[in-house]
Formats: C-alpha cells, sequence, structure tokens
C-alpha cells in the first residue's frame, strides 16, 4: 500500500514500544503502556510479534479501541535488528455504535489472546510461519510445528470430526475443536485473520485454548465413572452449536447495523432480537460448558503466578465499552504496587468479568463502579464495588444458589454465573462473598492466595 507516512514506531526484541510518534503514541498511553513499554494495542503487538518471530515483513489492518472511538489503522512492520519497524500510512476513527459487531469480535479476540496456551502464525494458504509457547504441555507440538514450517497447521492439530481434504476454508475451521498429540485435554482454535479490506486474509493467527486446567504432575487414570462422563454439553453440544450461533448473532449485527446497506427501521429491529436473542443462547451454553467442568468430580485450577491488578485491570479494560453505553464510570485498580497472586489467569478473568458484567447489568444509569485490589494475610482480594440497588441478608444467602436470579426475569441471565464463579474461586484456594445494604449497592469479594515470592 503507498502513499504518506503518518507515524514511525520502533520496537525491540521484547515487543517494547522504544520510539513512537503521534498519532500512535497516544493510543497506546490511552490503552493503559507506557512508554518506554510493552506494545498496549494487542493487535499491534501481535503483529510485531510475528514479524520478529519470522523475520518476515508484514502489513494489515489493525483495529484498536480508543475511548467512543473505534480505530483502523493500517500498519507496516519489518525487521529491525532484533526488533521491528513500524510504519502507519492511515487512520480512521469511527464512533463506537457504527462498529458495534467488529468491536465484539475485538474483544474476544483479546480475551483470546489472553488464554491462549500456544500462539501461531500462518500465511494466507494456512501454512505454519512461526510458533511460540510456554506450555511445557504444548512443547512437544509446537517444537513439531516450527519444525514442520511451511506445511498447514491441521497436520499437526488435527481438526476433530472432519473427514474433508486440509485445510478448509478458514471460516469452517475458527472455533473447531482438535487432537493435541500427547495431551488428554480437550481443545480448540481461534482463527483471526489479517485482513485488507475487499481482499482475502494475508494470514492468520491461530490460538490454541483448552477450558480444562492442566494436569500437575504424571496425569493418574481417572476412576470410571469420572471418564465416562464426558459432558454433554461441554464436550459434545456447545462446540457443535457455539459456531453456528456465532455466525448468525454476526451476521445479525451486521444487518442491523446497516452495513450490508439500507434497510427499514423495522427489519434492522428485527435483526437486533435475532442477534440478542444469539447472544443470550451462546452465554447459556457457555454456562451450561462452565457448570459441567465445575462439577466434575476430577475438576482442578493450576496455580499460576499472576498479578491480581493487572487481570482486573484487564477485565475492566474488556467491559469498558459495555459499561459507557450504560453511562457507567468503571475504575481500574491504579498502575502502581503489584498484587502478586497463585491462582490460574484465565478463572481469574472469568470470575471477574462476571462480576463486573453483573455490576453494569444492575446499575443504574450515571452511576460508578470500582475495581479495587487488596491485600489481607495469606490472600490478596479484588473488590468490585457498585451503586446498585443492594442485597438484603436474605438475597444474599441466596445469591451464590445454583440457578438463582433473585426474582429478576427478562434480563438475560441464566443464574449460574456466581454459582461458578464461587466453585472456581473456592477451587483455587480461595473465596467469593458479598457484602451488601439494601439501596447502598454491592461489594463483592474475590478472594485467592498471595504468591509468597511474588
Amino acid at each position: 500500500m503507498s502513499g504518506a507516512i503518518l507515524a514511525h514506531a520502533r520496537s525491540d526484541q521484547h515487543d517494547r514500544l522504544l520510539d513512537v510518534q503521534e498519532p500512535l503514541a497516544g493510543l497506546h498511553l490511552r490503552c493503559g503502556g507506557e512508554l518506554p513499554g510493552t506494545i498496549a494495542v494487542p493487535e499491534l503487538l501481535s503483529l510485531t510479534r510475528q514479524v520478529r518471530l519470522t523475520g518476515l515483513p508484514v502489513a494489515g489492518m489493525v483495529g484498536a479501541q480508543d475511548g467512543s472511538d473505534a480505530i483502523a489503522m493500517w500498519v507496516e512492520a519489518e525487521p529491525d535488528g532484533p526488533g521491528c519497524a513500524i510504519r502507519i500510512r492511515s487512520w480512521r476513527a469511527t464512533p463506537l455504535i457504527a462498529e458495534e459487531g467488529a468491536i465484539a469480535e475485538q474483544r474476544r479476540a483479546e480475551t483470546d489472546r489472553h488464554l491462549a496456551e500456544l500462539t501461531a502464525w500462518l500465511d494466507s494458504g494456512q501454512r505454519v510461519m512461526a510458533v511460540t509457547t510456554d506450555v511445557p504441555e504444548l512443547a512437544g507440538v509446537a517444537a513439531a510445528m516450527q519444525g514442520g514450517a511451511g506445511r498447514s497447521w491441521t497436520d499437526f492439530l488435527a481438526p476433530e470430526n472432519v473427514t474433508h481434504a486440509q485445510p478448509l476454508h478458514w471460516r469452517l475451521l475458527d472455533g473447531a475443536p482438535v487432537t493435541v498429540p500427547g495431551s488428554s485435554r480437550d481443545w480448540r482454535v481461534t482463527l483471526i485473520p489479517q485482513m485488507r479490506p475487499g481482499f482475502e486474509p494475508e494470514g492468520f493467527e491461530l490460538l490454541l485454548l483448552s477450558d480444562q486446567a492442566p494436569a500437575v504432575g504424571e496425569p493418574a487414570p481417572l476412576p470410571a465413572p469420572v471418564a465416562a462422563r464426558r459432558g454433554l454439553v461441554g464436550r459434545d453440544l456447545a462446540p457443535v452449536l457455539q459456531q453456528p450461533i456465532a455466525r448468525i448473532v454476526a451476521n445479525a449485527e451486521t444487518i442491523r447495523t446497516r452495513l450490508a446497506g439500507p434497510l427499514p427501521d423495522a427489519y434492522a429491529d428485527y435483526a437486533g432480537e435475532i442477534a440478542s436473542a444469539g447472544k443470550l443462547l451462546l452465554s447459556l451454553l457457555e454456562d451450561m460448558a462452565d457448570l459441567e467442568v465445575v462439577e466434575d468430580e476430577g475438576f482442578a485450577t493450576t496455580a499460576d503466578s499472576i498479578d491480581l491488578a493487572e487481570v482486573a485491570r484487564q477485565a475492566v479494560g474488556i467491559l469498558g465499552v459495555r459499561a459507557r453505553e450504560k453511562d457507567i464510570t468503571l475504575d481500574a485498580p491504579p498502575c502502581g504496587p503489584e498484587a502478586p497472586a497463585l491462582a490460574e489467569f484465565r478463572r481469574v478473568l472469568q470470575i471477574l468479568l462476571n462480576l463486573i458484567g453483573n455490576a453494569i447489568r444492575y446499575s443504574p444509569e450515571k452511576s460508578r463502579i470500582s475495581v479495587n485490589v487488596s491485600s489481607e494475610g495469606a490472600h490478596v482480594c479484588a473488590i468490585v464495588s457498585d451503586e446498585g440497588p443492594g442485597l438484603s441478608p436474605e438475597q444474599q444467602a441466596r445469591v451464590f444458589e445454583k440457578f438463582e436470579r433473585l426474582g429478576r426475569s427478562g434480563d438475560g441471565g441464566s443464574g449460574l454465573g456466581l454459582y461458578i464463579s464461587r466453585r472456581l474461586a473456592r477451587a483455587m484456594g480461595g473465596d467469593l462473598g458479598v457484602e451488601s445494604m439494601p439501596g447502598q449497592g454491592a461489594r463483592f469479594i474475590l478472594t485467592v492466595p498471595a504468591d509468597p515470592e511474588g
């Protein structure tokens, strides 16, 4: 792509921005980054990391969220010593209301990037270019993929229940369950295309994810009753239904926002109802799958070394748009002292997203939600405080029960989120509680073990 260069930047071998010009510098800082500091725009970080690992130049559209605007920029990156030289050639800011479907996809991609246990970069033919992982369980498959650069990724991560010749169109493989040699866990892939408007993808970012915790030490054989109970929803039903429902939601959002062309208001409203119903179905599927996981006799979590304050800031960033839609101020823990903890990153993020999402759902417009972190002896706490209607003592006693919705109807909830969150917190050696008074808001408190070596 030709045209004037709007901004130059340079990153080092640790993907930190060293020299950067406006407008990228301001966007980086507003996304929570520092100068110098690790690239704070997730898609730009992924692109520069790909360049650094493959040694090949890459160009493509990069999306980001900047307050109430969706940013689309054309980025060119090429190797420059141990790091990358970055050029910005176009910059477009669009109000979020016109980009809602794209922003929702971006938020999902950002979440998957946080949770991925292996990342690979593919060319336009879905052939492996570079791979990275820090999970010992995946070291073998990562080495095989790196050694087999130029071959299709499906040669190493075989899609389940697929008999057609590979590779299929990437949209048919996005979200597909795959088999990882040597692992007993269930895995799925996310394919994020590198798009140029009007063209097919120039390449892909492949993320490998599992909803199960890795085994600690040598895996012990499961008792027969547990091994037989694979989970109808989580194992069999959810993967089959999630992809087509997600496509329905995406297409309905495209119609609703009139990105596909003019449409009468009544039909746009119908499309909005279809999208809302699809999102509800996806949420219910996720809750039912999680319920099967946490109630399985063999369920366990992994004690990762995490910074609870950083995880809380990531959760706030993911849900920031939803809060602004209701004119709610959402405060994240300030940057500063870390809160080292021993808990599974993806499960802590899941709990905080549930707590903050509930606070947004039930808080009035123009109110404030605060997320704070503190230390209490051998534990660290994340506290989500809102200015909603509050809970009576009787409601507090019931709010963590399975399928409990406190008499609410029509809010799209399943009554499982808090039940699952408390089960997860306790499985990590912590707990989840609530403090509240009617009319005075609520404080949900997540505690997890502190990291004594942090």
